[in-house]
């Protein structure tokens, strides 16, 4: 068989990016969420609730499925990893877990505007993003073996870069052709594609199967041109794999750089994830935006991703991934501090005329540095932790990271969730990621910026 080059393995790594990416940008955060949380808060105003309370009640919902896919992740991870490097073999757990991203995606087809099954339709979306997250533990387990320690940033910011330009052209096609406004017509006027039936929103439904079938071809490449390493002969087993976890966490007593490192990533990538979980859901619930403002949101948010990875990447070559991971956490610490204090009718307690577009223009600039420095700071965090790997055992290394950043997964959509309730106002409830952020930004002192390799 023919020798594949270090540069298809490197294309082929970053295609994982470029078909995964759609989950994110279009069900997670501009598209299904948002859609999701109307269809929700509308079905509770049939209920009998108040706008406010229906529309807290719709964001409660979705904190708690992202609440416990995320605890499924974060403790299933590791173990999953430590199966892995027992025996050599990821490619049959990638394989698996994209079954588990089309079936879950493709599920979503069934959503009922009316709101008759969103507990199925929760399910069907945790059956995805589960295996969304599961498959890249194990992609990113495959980063070490690409390149030297010196190029880990630049191909980790590039590969993001690359998967947010996917998912920039996958929420183009999705507004121009597919979401219907109010008015049954696209973005750009047309009637949904394919004969859509708008008035049942199958549009914005067809999100679902659009993204399975994005992920489906776009894998193709990579299962083309990266191949597994050397088998070790060994035959997996879950006592083996739990073994193997608990024995990495008693080092962690011996690994101070590494330990503060976890769980600093555990913080500020909860409140990451809380925020692009959340951020459509805001723009729909607090300023009252349509799906297709908010996709208009989504491709502004996540242009600039793609062009701040590229950068983040040369900066994390120059001046390695920490000082980068701090300026960043900074940066959206404050940002998420704006939009606590903003609503549709207040600045920070300033009473703003009716009808005022100010909140739109400042939401959308928070959203271009929500997805510049967000893409950043999962760009360099992966690359810090490369320079936390032990070369033996990557894939349970990188279930660690996975874990630290879903142990507690749960904890921002919970805190949230409660925060919502407790105010009845979806706009405070966002708040619990400002404390998170600063938390993973003071633990960030005992990391040390060149790493701490066994």
């Amino acid at each position: 068989m023919q020798e594949i080059s270090t540069r298809k393995r490197i294309w082929g790594w970053y295609f994982f990016d470029w078909a995964s990416q759609p989950y994110h940008t279009l069900l997670v955060t501009f598209v299904f969420g948002p859609f999701f949380a109307a269809v929700a808060a509308d079905f509770f105003m049939g209920q009998g609730l108040a706008d406010d309370a229906a529309k807290a009640q719709a964001q409660t919902i979705w904190s708690m499925c992202l609440t416990v896919t995320g605890l499924i992740i974060g403790f299933g991870g590791p173990f999953l990893g430590a199966l892995a490097d027992i025996s050599g073999r990821r490619m049959p757990w990638i394989l698996a877990f994209s079954v588990m991203y089309v079936i879950g995606a493709g599920g979503l087809w069934f959503m009922d505007p009316a709101g008759s099954n969103l507990t199925w339709m929760l399910i069907s979306f945790g059956i995805g993003f589960i295996g969304a997250e599961f498959a890249l533990i194990f992609i990113n387990s495959q980063l070490p073996s690409l390149c030297n320690k010196d190029d880990v940033g630049k191909i980790s910011g590039s590969g993001f870069a690359f998967g947010y330009l996917g998912g920039v052209i996958s929420l183009f096609i999705l507004l121009l052709l597919f979401v219907e406004q109010s008015n049954g017509k696209t973005l750009i006027g047309l009637d949904p594609a394919f004969g859509l039936d708008a008035a049942t929103r199958e549009g914005t439904r067809a999100v679902g199967p659009i993204t399975a079938l994005w992920f489906a071809v776009f894998m193709i490449p990579y299962f083309l041109w990266v191949r597994d390493g050397n088998r070790t002969g060994q035959r997996g087993s879950f006592g083996g794999a739990i073994q193997l976890v608990v024995q990495s966490l008693k080092n962690l007593r011996n690994r101070l750089s590494l330990a503060s490192y976890l769980g600093s990533s555990m913080l500020y990538r909860d409140a990451l994830n809380g925020l692009y979980g959340f951020g459509g859901v805001y723009a729909r619930l607090v300023l009252d935006w349509e799906i297709t403002s908010i996709g208009i949101f989504g491709i502004v948010a996540a242009i600039s991703s793609a062009l701040f990875c590229w950068f983040g990447g040369h900066a994390d070559r120059r001046f390695g991934p920490k000082p980068v991971i701090v300026f960043s956490i900074i940066v959206l610490t404050m940002v998420c501090t704006i939009i606590v204090g903003m609503s549709r009718e207040q600045l920070f307690g300033v009473q703003l005329a009716t009808g005022s577009t100010l909140p739109d223009m400042i939401f959308f600039g928070c959203g271009v540095l929500i997805g510049g420095f967000g893409g950043i700071l999962q760009a360099t965090s992966r690359s810090l932790m490369v320079r936390h790997t032990n070369p033996d055992r990557p894939t349970e290394s990188f279930g660690l990271y996975g874990l630290s950043g879903r142990a507690t997964a749960f904890l921002a959509p919970a805190l949230i969730g409660v925060a919502t309730t407790l105010t009845g106002s979806a706009r405070l409830g966002i708040s619990p990621v400002v404390v998170l952020f600063i938390l993973g930004l003071i633990l960030l002192i005992w990391v040390r910026a060149e790493g701490d390799q066994e």
